[in-house]
């Protein structure tokens, strides 16, 4: 396949996870086989990923500001956490195999689908919270954000669940603070995997156009929809990751 044609598949690739990504997470699904088979590496098809999400998920962000769906005072210190975390993990990516945690990936995300399927706490109302702000930071902003730069997979769910659940939040302000927290980890990977000269910026600046539209559109379609298209679309991201990471690890 030529340049240009693999580009254009891969602009496509990145507006279509942009969108996933920014309504339920779970955009690297698609993007890091898209880049595996592109012929990178897995670390550096890690480290590209992170160089076209960190678009996506600006872009998701910033529409969700604009929409007064995000506090920014009140999240500086989870932000500060997760971006710690995050360098964190992927600093030791480059060092160390991401399959020590990757087993125990899938059981998590499947109990969050059915967690997000049944509770009644996910809706478009916020509910009790049951912990303060500096121990979420210091529990989910590090923990996630250490988790996401080192394996990925899910991270979006991972942050909405916590914002749920801990924090009491309502489905749409729950995704709007996550996405602001994977803006944050994704940013504080790149930033490692840059230093370590493993992001292939031909395709990720490439990839990195889509992902800004598609995490635009994405942002909107949540504020314009609420938890009747979020809570499914939770669900769906939860299960497909967790059946993916379940196929590599057992397939023949």
């Amino acid at each position: 396949m030529e340049l240009i044609e693999l580009a254009a598949l891969l602009f496509v690739v990145a507006l279509a996870a942009g969108v996933i990504d920014a309504m339920a997470g779970g955009g690297g699904l698609i993007t890091v086989p898209a880049l595996l088979w592109a012929g990178l590496p897995p670390v550096q098809a890690l480290a590209t990923n992170k160089a076209q999400s960190v678009f996506g998920s600006f872009a998701a962000t910033v529409r969700f500001l604009r929409a007064g769906a995000i506090d920014l005072r009140t999240a500086a210190v989870t932000v500060a956490c997760t971006f710690v975390g995050a360098a964190a993990g992927a600093a030791a990516i480059q060092v160390l195999a991401a399959d020590i945690i990757a087993g125990l990936v899938p059981v998590l995300l499947i109990g969050f689908s059915l967690y997000f399927l049944f509770s009644p706490r996910v809706s478009d109302f916020d509910s009790r919270r049951r912990i303060g702000d500096l121990t979420f930071a210091l529990s989910v902003g590090v923990g996630v954000g250490f988790y996401d730069g080192f394996f990925g997979p899910g991270t979006g769910t991972f942050f909405a669940i916590g914002y749920i659940a801990l924090l009491g939040f309502n489905l749409r302000r729950a995704t709007a603070n996550a996405k602001l927290l994977n803006f944050t980890s994704n940013l504080a990977a790149l930033i490692l995997f840059s230093a370590g000269g493993e992001v292939i910026w031909t395709l990720g600046l490439t990839m990195a156009a889509g992902q800004f539209i598609g995490g635009w559109l994405g942002a909107q379609l949540v504020l314009t929809h609420g938890a009747r298209l979020v809570r499914p679309a939770l669900v769906t991201a939860s299960l497909a990751v967790s059946l993916h990471l379940l196929w590599q690890q057992y397939a023949p």
